[in-house]
């Protein structure tokens, strides 16, 4: 048994690692911290947990339901950090300080350039050493990495789902550097904090545009499918040139990511969907689907779902990919991680189909 700590359990993507770890066949959590409920229970926090059993002799589960929160974690084998960006570098300094592997579910240590970090989230990194040996955490390409790493950067949830639909196209050098993503997402990636933007009455029936300027996933997405190219058997020319508009959907999960992108010459889909059927013939949690898929295919499990097809009208690749912004997109991801990070079985806990209806 592996022992781990959530860092600020009472985010979503907390207390979604609580659902999931809670199955999970080889980690135990020992230490949850959430500092504005410090010495509460944990089924005080979240009654829902009472439905799971527990005895201290043998852990009959892995998640206790009367552990208390802490304002600092335990020490554990791996911690899964859930604060915002720069208060959770600042933790994770301490952290890999103390031993402990650190899946950071912030956007701290995603990008490997300091300048664009500070450009996009107008701080000044409080850990910017860290970035060298962070690892991107997308095992769909860096699974060898993860493996080795101590500090694994959990991928955004739109990034996750443009990046899983554009690299087999940019690996494969077939498509111009101009991209266009159209992307719609539920309400739970803003996070638990209350606004008025994602208060009940203005989001219910109604479709909005938001960061129409630039989203803070932006740069992840370009970092991602630039290097992939690099990696390609056709390398890069130019660098690639994304429009990336983003809309919140009166829905709780679920990201529907849309990409357009000229060929560079005439290719069919079947030849298109055997590309990325090939690319990932081995991924337990993406598949390559026959329509365009439903963000309700997704809806609490892990996996990614994709329809590429081509465009006969107007010689262009549309890719659709959707996955549920709180578990591939994010907790999901991060548990797939942490079981490459420590060794075990990378569906380990993961098996879940999603919700339906």
């Amino acid at each position: 048994m592996k022992t781990v700590s959530i860092v600020n359990v009472t985010s979503y993507t907390g207390v979604e690692l609580l659902r999931m770890l809670a199955g999970h066949p080889e980690f135990v959590v020992t230490s949850v911290t959430a500092r504005s409920n410090a010495g509460k229970r944990l089924d005080e926090v979240f009654p829902q947990l009472a439905a799971l059993r527990y005895t201290s002799a043998e852990h009959a589960g892995a998640v206790n339901p009367a552990m208390v929160l802490t304002e600092e974690p335990a020490q554990t084998d791996l911690a899964f950090v859930c604060l915002p960006h720069a208060a959770a570098a600042e933790a994770i300094v301490t952290l890999l300080e103390r031993g402990i592997k650190v899946v950071d579910l912030s956007a701290d240590f995603r990008l490997r350039d300091v300048q664009e970090y500070e450009l996009w989230y107008k701080h000044t990194h409080p850990a910017p050493a860290l970035l060298e040996t962070a690892v991107y955490g997308l095992c769909e390409r860096y699974r060898d990495e993860i493996e080795r790493a101590d500090l694994v950067a959990n991928p955004g949830c739109y990034a996750t789902s443009s990046i899983l639909a554009l690299i087999p196209a940019f690996a494969a050098g077939i498509i111009e550097p101009d991209v266009i993503i159209d992307a719609k997402s539920g309400v739970s990636g803003a996070g638990r904090g209350l606004t008025l933007s994602t208060h009940y009455a203005e989001v219910n029936e109604d479709v909005s545009a938001y960061s129409i300027t630039g989203h803070r996933h932006l740069p992840e997405i370009i970092q991602e499918v630039l290097r992939a190219a690099e990696a390609g058997e056709h390398g890069v020319a130019n660098a690639p040139r994304i429009t990336f508009m983003t809309h919140l959907m009166p829905m709780t999960r679920g990201i529907l990511a849309s990409c357009y992108a000229t060929l560079k010459e005439r290719v069919s889909t079947a030849d298109v969907r055997a590309l990325y059927e090939r690319y990932y013939a081995n991924e337990p949690f993406v598949r390559i689907v026959d329509q365009p898929p439903h963000t309700k295919w997704s809806y609490g499990s892990n996996f990614c779902f994709i329809h590429p097809f081509v465009d006969e009208r107007t010689g262009r690749l549309v890719v659709f990919s959707c996955l549920d912004n709180l578990v591939k997109g994010a907790s999901g991801q991060a548990i797939q991680n942490a079981n490459r990070m420590c060794g075990l079985a990378e569906t380990a806990g993961l098996s879940m189909i999603a919700v339906y209806p």
